[in-house]
C-alpha cells in the first residue's frame, strides 16, 4: 500500500489535507470513513441537514454533495494518472459546483446513497492498483500531483470538511 506522499508530490496547500490523514493503509482509511460520514447522515433531520451556521456557508447537505463531486474529481484525476495519461488535467470551481447542484431538495438519504456510490468507486480503483501505479505523476489544476497523493486528499479533503461540521454545525 502507498506511503504518505512526500512534499512535492502534490500542491502545498493539499498538505492542509494530507496532514489530517493517520498513519496507515490510505485505503483502510476511506473504508473508515464510509461508517462515520453514514452514521453523521444518519443523525440529522432534514432541518439540521439544511441548516447554515452562516448566510454565505454552506449546508451540510451541501457539504455532502460537494465531498462527492469533490471525490469524483480526484478521483478520476487518480486514475487518469495511475495508468499514465500524461494529459494535464483542468482544475474546477467548488464554489460554482456547488451553486448549481441544488443539493438542498436532494433528501439525506439520496445524498447518502451518492457518497456511498462515489467512495465504493474510489475504493475499487485503488485496490486494483499495482505498486508502480501509485506513484506515477500527472498535472492537475496546473500542478505536479501523484496518484498516492490525491487518495489522501480524499481522505483529508473528507476529514476536513467532517471536522467542520462538528465544530460549527453540531454544537
Amino acid at each position: 500500500m502507498p506511503e504518505r506522499p512526500s512534499i512535492g508530490e502534490y500542491d502545498i496547500y493539499y498538505e492542509k489535507y494530507i496532514g489530517l490523514v493517520s498513519e496507515g493503509n490510505v485505503i483502510e482509511r476511506l473504508k473508515e470513513q464510509i461508517l462515520v460520514s453514514v452514521n453523521l447522515l444518519d443523525t440529522l433531520t432534514e432541518t439540521q441537514a439544511n441548516h447554515k451556521y452562516a448566510p454565505d456557508k454552506w449546508s451540510i447537505k451541501q457539504v455532502f454533495g460537494h465531498l462527492a463531486d469533490t471525490e469524483r474529481i480526484m478521483s478520476y484525476r487518480l486514475l487518469r494518472i495511475a495508468r499514465g495519461d500524461a494529459t494535464p488535467l483542468a482544475g474546477y470551481d467548488d464554489e460554482a459546483y456547488v451553486k448549481s447542484a441544488s443539493f438542498a431538495t436532494h433528501s439525506i438519504q439520496q445524498l447518502q446513497a451518492d457518497y456511498l456510490a462515489v467512495r465504493h468507486a474510489t475504493i475499487s480503483l485503488c485496490n486494483g492498483m499495482e505498486e508502480s501505479a501509485w506513484l506515477r505523476e500527472g498535472i492537475a489544476n496546473s500542478s505536479r500531483v501523484t496518484a498516492r497523493a490525491l487518495a489522501y486528499i480524499i481522505a483529508g479533503h473528507e476529514i476536513h470538511h467532517l471536522n467542520i461540521i462538528q465544530e460549527r454545525y453540531l454544537k
